[in-house]
């Protein structure tokens, strides 16, 4: 995978589930995400979505029902589109609540509070942290070779990451590139992205 596709993949996992949350259907560590209209956004804020810098996004980038998009430009939004506080954010963001809703009902299965991300090397399951979370440096997610692993990050009140850190998925399974792996996190109050991730 070239670095530029992987800096793109990784920011629009994070934002995506940072800003927005998803929803399981069923409330097991295997469920698959049901994420209707939101499966498009690659970032969906609630009242201000704000980027400086040259960031790419890959996807959509909404925010309802507050209406402030800023920094695109320099910011470049490839394969979507700006929604501010229009009828698709709305919907996108109805969605994405429901899905929060999911992710927080999920029974947490390690607490990691107090650890950094950084550096670790996690399989499939619910890891959560009481309050906050840091990656500084490069998270490893083994899927150990199945398609379906899952992965969800339950975080209390904000994550904060590094610049250049990384959230790398080894053994996807076939079928699965590092875009495709089933990454998710339920992030409490805010996220704040470090350069070059």
């Amino acid at each position: 995978m070239n670095n530029f596709r992987s800096k793109s993949s990784r920011l629009r996992l994070l934002a995506l589930l940072v800003l927005a949350g998803l929803v399981l259907v069923a409330t097991n560590a295997r469920a698959q995400p049901a994420l209707g209209s939101s499966r498009t956004f690659a970032v969906l804020g609630a009242s201000t979505v704000t980027n400086t810098g040259q960031t790419l996004v890959t996807g959509d980038v909404g925010v309802s029902p507050g209406t402030a998009i800023t920094g695109f430009p320099p910011g470049i939004v490839t394969g979507g589109t700006l929604h501010p506080g229009d009828a698709v954010a709305a919907q996108a963001h109805d969605d994405a609540a429901l899905a929060y809703a999911g992710l927080v009902a999920l029974p947490c299965g390690t607490n990691l509070s107090g650890t950094d991300l950084g550096g670790m090397t996690l399989g499939p399951g619910v890891y959560c942290f009481n309050s906050s979370a840091q990656l500084t440096g490069v998270l490893t997610l083994d899927a150990h070779g199945d398609a379906n692993a899952l992965f969800v990050f339950q975080i209390g009140s904000t994550l904060t990451t590094a610049s250049n850190a990384a959230v790398v998925v080894i053994n996807p399974g076939q079928g699965r590139g590092c875009a495709g792996a089933n990454v998710f996190w339920q992030v409490g109050s805010s996220a704040t992205l470090g350069t070059g991730i």
